[in-house]
């Protein structure tokens, strides 16, 4: 009884000893790695299902054919340790992919206590806007991948053999897939800075001659294809998000402007006094009457001096 007692009881704030957070730590931590090697045993039982499906996108050549130019590619394994490495590496990125609900929901939930309210309230935004954002750039990706695959192929030169290794593709898809994953949270990440105070809306209106320009040059250097698609494919909606960034900050701001009474005054004027005097201040509240305490009898042993019972 005492121990589910002592279990209920919690601090409402979140406080608790070092001891305790470290258990909740590794209680939290284990069931975040139970959640990721069950979706990765997952994967692994629909492992050929996956690779045929990250491989899809590359034109695929007979087998019969000793050159193929810049038409198709032969996919391979160039190891003996190739296909079980392959096979984990796609098994445990579908794994990390399918259970972060599970861990991100304990790592929320171990930071949560700690947190006020108005913060609780924007992480929650954050993450629900965060999630569908980073899934479109994702799916974006992979709807290029074969213009960008194409594009990198047409430079092998007559003659000759395009052999990919089926890890190289691995990778290069997951890049992609990163690259447009994470670009797609950047305007994301202009409205928190808004919504926090630090970056204002018109200082974001000022800025897009040179934001666009950043975002064309960003596309063009982080993705790894040369092509001028895959740098549109990026650089466009990233340009579209920054715009509705900024029109949600100006909005943000106007808001912030109707609810703060001193918006008009510069940063260097101060606002005025209200000197009006205020009737409240001046009602007399009633004081209760303290109890008397009986009176004690003096002490005979005790002379008085000058009208006092002891030498002060």
């Amino acid at each position: 009884m005492l121990k589910s007692a002592r279990k209920t009881e919690k601090d409402p704030e979140g406080r608790m000893p070092l001891v305790e957070h470290l258990r909740e730590l590794r209680n939290r931590l284990a069931k975040g790695v139970l959640a990721i090697l069950a979706a990765t045993i997952v994967a692994l039982v629909f492992s050929e299902k996956l690779l045929g499906f990250i491989t899809d996108p590359v034109p695929k050549c007979d087998p019969d054919v000793t050159s193929s130019g810049g038409n198709c590619a032969i996919v391979a394994f160039n190891s003996l340790m190739a296909p079980i490495s392959v096979t984990i590496q796609v098994s445990l990125t579908v794994g990390l992919v399918v259970s972060s609900p599970v861990w991100l929901y304990q790592l929320w939930a171990f930071v949560a206590p700690g947190l006020h309210r108005n913060e609780k309230k924007y992480t929650y935004a954050f993450v629900g806007a965060a999630v569908p954002l980073f899934a479109g750039g994702a799916y974006l990706a992979y709807l290029i991948l074969p213009i960008s695959v194409k594009v990198l192929i047409s430079f092998t030169p007559d003659g000759s053999a395009n052999i990919l290794s089926l890890g190289d593709v691995l990778d290069f898809t997951l890049r992609m897939v990163l690259v447009f994953g994470i670009s797609f949270e950047l305007p994301l990440i202009l409205i928190m800075l808004n919504m926090t105070g630090v970056l204002s809306g018109k200082r974001m209106v000022k800025w897009w001659r040179a934001v666009i320009m950043g975002v064309f040059v960003f596309g063009a250097v982080i993705t790894p294809t040369t092509d001028p698609v895959g740098m549109l494919a990026l650089a466009g909606p990233i340009a579209v998000l920054y715009f509705v960034a900024v029109g949600f900050s100006l909005l943000n701001d106007k808001r912030r402007e109707r609810k703060n009474p001193d918006a008009h005054l510069s940063d260097d004027e101060a606002s005025p006094l209200d000197l009006t005097p205020d009737p409240l201040d001046y009602e007399v509240e009633p004081v209760a009457a303290s109890r008397m305490l009986p009176e004690q009898p003096r002490p005979t042993a005790v002379k008085q001096l000058n009208g006092y019972d002891d030498i002060t």
